[in-house]
């Protein structure tokens, strides 16, 4: 690792403004550990403290990936924040049927989610210092607010509330979310703030949204961003970009041809970081952290997503660990 990221680690040069935080893996814990430990003081575990990949079925709960994640982050130093507890997807299928493949009753999938909570939540509890309760159940399309799912199907809506009621219960001190994506889109912005002013106003225990910020070179404008910021902080809950990178290729883009990044996107990228921080740092009051969804470009979800085969690039870190120059435009404006 070089001496300049060292010497500007990403941790220090925002330690009076919010935590910076990565999503880990089993893989990157060893493969990216001198990287994370010099820059991060935060960790999300990708997706090994998600439904299916620590209770695969309803007598079974497989906690030997969470539990090394956590350690990890114990060892040096980090905190640890949870993702996730209630989502439609990467839950298993036998949470929403009984013994004969039948969907199950309202009462019973409750008392399973309840169940599941009290598990994992109860086992990292005083270890996970925030929750990711409820992800991604607004819906994207025009005119609708909730996004079809088992969940809703079988349980209705305030399946929400009871999932933030049960962390609650099984965690009194944990801060908990509410997590989504294109959170910018003005309308789903709206949809978002519906929802959240909703269990606010059933004194539902909810104490933050997560944005999670899954970007582009191009989108959204920095208009829609600082709009989002201000609309969900006026809400009184603490802000979190819970999954931030910056694709070199917007989400329509199919391109396959490129084995790197060319100078000009990695300009535009720079520019871009550059111009997110800063506005990040300027509602320090409303963000209380700021989450890469990885650590550095040897490994992103989003290769191969949306396009089969193709690499990305979307972290200030090169593929070597080296500092990129988005790292220079989020680290130089104390100069």
């Amino acid at each position: 690792m070089s001496s300049i990221s060292k010497l500007l680690a990403l941790r220090s040069v925002y330690k009076d403004y919010f935590d910076i935080g990565a999503a880990v893996n089993l893989t990157t814990i060893e493969s990216q550990k001198e990287l994370l430990t010099a820059h991060y003081n935060s960790v999300t575990a990708e997706n090994d403290m998600k439904f299916e990949s620590v209770h695969p079925s309803e007598e079974a709960y497989t906690f030997e990936a969470a539990d090394k994640i956590a350690d990890f982050a114990a060892a040096n130093g980090m905190k640890l924040r949870g993702h996730t507890l209630v989502w439609h997807n990467q839950t298993p299928d036998w949470v929403f049927q009984n013994a004969n493949g039948a969907p199950v009753d309202r009462e019973t999938l409750l008392a399973r989610m309840k169940s599941h909570i009290d598990t994992v939540v109860g086992r990292y509890k005083g270890i996970v210092y925030c929750w990711d309760v409820v992800n991604e159940v607004i819906e994207d399309k025009s005119g609708v607010w909730l996004r079809e799912s088992k969940w809703l199907n079988l349980a209705g809506e305030d399946f929400i509330a009871k999932a933030f009621e049960y962390a609650h219960a099984a965690d009194p001190k944990a801060l908990l979310f509410y997590n989504d994506y294109n959170e910018c889109n003005p309308e789903k912005r709206d949809k978002i703030i519906r929802l959240v002013q909703s269990l606010q106003a059933k004194q539902v225990p909810i104490h933050g949204i997560g944005l999670q910020g899954h970007w582009n070179l191009n989108g959204p404008s920095l208009a829609e961003i600082r709009e989002a910021i201000e609309r969900y902080a006026a809400t009184g809950l603490k802000l979190q970009v819970t999954e931030l990178d910056i694709s070199v290729f917007d989400h329509d883009d199919k391109r396959t041809d490129l084995t790197e990044p060319t100078a000009d996107l990695l300009e535009r990228q720079a520019e871009r970081y550059g111009q997110v921080f800063e506005l990040f740092r300027e509602y320090k009051e409303a963000i209380t952290a700021v989450t890469f969804w990885g650590a550095a470009d040897d490994y992103t979800w989003l290769d191969n997503f949306p396009v089969h085969g193709r690499k990305n690039w979307p972290f200030v870190f090169d593929a070597k660990h080296e500092p990129k120059a988005s790292f220079g435009k989020i680290t130089d404006w104390q100069k």
